[in-house]
C-alpha cells in the first residue's frame, strides 16, 4: 500500500516511475548480454587479438 501512495498515486510519479524503471532496465539488460557476449566469444574478439598485430 506505501508503494501505491508514494510511485503509482499521481500520475507525474507514475510516469517518471515507468521512465526511470525503463532506463535501469536497458542498461543492466545491456551490461549483463555484454558480458555474456564478451564471455563467450573470448579470445575471438579485436580487443583480445590486438596485441598480436600491433608493431
Amino acid at each position: 500500500m506505501a508503494l501505491f501512495e508514494v510511485l503509482f498515486k499521481r500520475t507525474s510519479t507514475f510516469a517518471l516511475t515507468v521512465a526511470v524503471g525503463a532506463f535501469v532496465f536497458e542498461r543492466s539488460f545491456d551490461a549483463l548480454t555484454t558480458t555474456i557476449f564478451d564471455r563467450i566469444n573470448e579470445g575471438k574478439q579485436w580487443k583480445d587479438i590486438k596485441k598480436n598485430y600491433e608493431q
